[in-house]
């Protein structure tokens, strides 16, 4: 009943002792400790004795775990005519299988090893004042066990109950017996050896690929927004994705002759070139100036200059950020849209009118 009573005290002490700690694998070597009581088989007719254990660690696994172990343990004999007294030690090696469950600290274990066990046994006659005889022994020994253990940090506590069958039949007091059993109750700690393991890093999910990543023709506008997908290579979009003129149409901003003066009829025509750039704000453009080809070429340059300047303004003057014209650029009569002169040779009026004119053209 002694037994059954401090085997449950040691398990509900464990039980209660319950933590909110991340069940990490910690691999370290550590070095582990027991205090417990050795209750003797009682062929050996001892009394039972309280015994230690010492020992080093290393985890091989979440679950798995090797130990080598050294035990201690003075009994006195439970007769009153011999008064001997046995030292027993030994040394085990076992292995570790811990149930682990994540985010729980507490967690049952099982042992099992093998190892080898030494008996000093020290006795005399007393009823007959005899001398004192001495009995040395080793062997073979197996170990076996249960028990729960908690971690907190570089510490664990842990309690165990188990057996150790120990190949031993040469007791002066039970000579017929082949091996003994005996059972064993402890509490112990561990403590980890070394620097806190690095913890692992989980690998950052893959990211997600949608049409606002995507831009499949190469025209800088992506697949989300674009409205004229597979434009293509080099054609000049918007922010659309739509082909945008090269040269935004100022056809009907021409000038009278030998002016720079913008007439009423060329306004309502910027502002429609206006409202085509704001609708595309990326848009750049060179603001270009142009005249026929009466005059010299020097006059021709200086006029298609203020021309070009009066269409400049007025942009900038209605909310067109400088910033997007290049410019204002003159380019003299180089550069006519219609004959100047008729094939004859003759002056051609209406030629000449199309080409007093400002464009602008497209940059990007």
């Amino acid at each position: 009943m002694k037994k059954k009573m401090l085997c449950l005290a040691l398990f509900g002490a464990m039980g209660a002792a319950q933590a909110v700690m991340a069940q990490d694998f910690d691999d370290r070597w550590y070095i582990d400790g027991s205090l417990g009581f050795n209750f003797q088989d009682s062929s050996r007719n001892n009394y039972n004795a309280p015994f230690g254990m010492i020992g080093v660690g290393k985890p091989l696994s979440p679950n798995w775990a090797l130990e080598l172990n050294f035990n201690f343990q003075n009994p006195r004999e439970n007769n009153p005519d011999t008064g001997a007294h046995w030292r027993q030690s030994g040394l085990a090696l076992d292995a570790l299988y811990t149930f682990r469950t994540e985010g729980r600290n507490w967690n049952p274990y099982m042992r099992f090893g093998l190892g080898w066990q030494r008996t000093e046994e020290a006795y005399f006659r007393t009823a007959v004042g005899g001398p004192t005889f001495k009995r040395t022994s080793n062997n073979f020994a197996l170990d076996a066990g249960v028990g729960l253990a908690a971690k907190y940090g570089r510490y664990g506590i842990r309690t165990e109950v188990g057996a150790r069958w120990d190949d031993d039949g040469n007791s002066i007091e039970s000579p017929g017996s082949s091996y003994f059993l005996d059972l064993l109750a402890s509490v112990g700690v561990t403590v980890a050896l070394g620097p806190e393991p690095m913890k692992a890093v989980e690998p950052a999910p893959a990211p997600v690929v949608t049409c606002a990543d995507k831009d499949s023709d190469g025209d800088g506008v992506n697949d989300c927004n674009d409205k004229c997908p597979n434009s293509p290579a080099g054609q000049t979009v918007g922010p659309d994705g739509c082909p945008v003129p090269v040269t935004i149409d100022l056809r009907g901003v021409n000038f009278d002759f030998d002016k720079s003066t913008l007439r009423p009829d060329a306004v309502a025509i910027l502002n429609e070139a206006i409202e085509v750039l704001k609708k595309y704000p990326e848009l750049k453009v060179e603001v270009a100036g142009h005249t026929d080809s009466i005059g010299t070429d020097a006059y021709n340059q200086k006029l298609s200059e203020r021309r070009a300047t009066a269409v400049y303004n007025y942009l900038t003057s209605n909310g067109v950020d400088a910033g997007r014209l290049i410019g204002p650029h003159g380019y003299g009569e180089s550069h006519p849209i219609a004959p100047n002169t008729l094939p004859d040779g003759k002056d051609n009026p209406e030629g000449r009118a199309q080409n007093r004119r400002t464009e602008l053209n497209v940059q990007n």
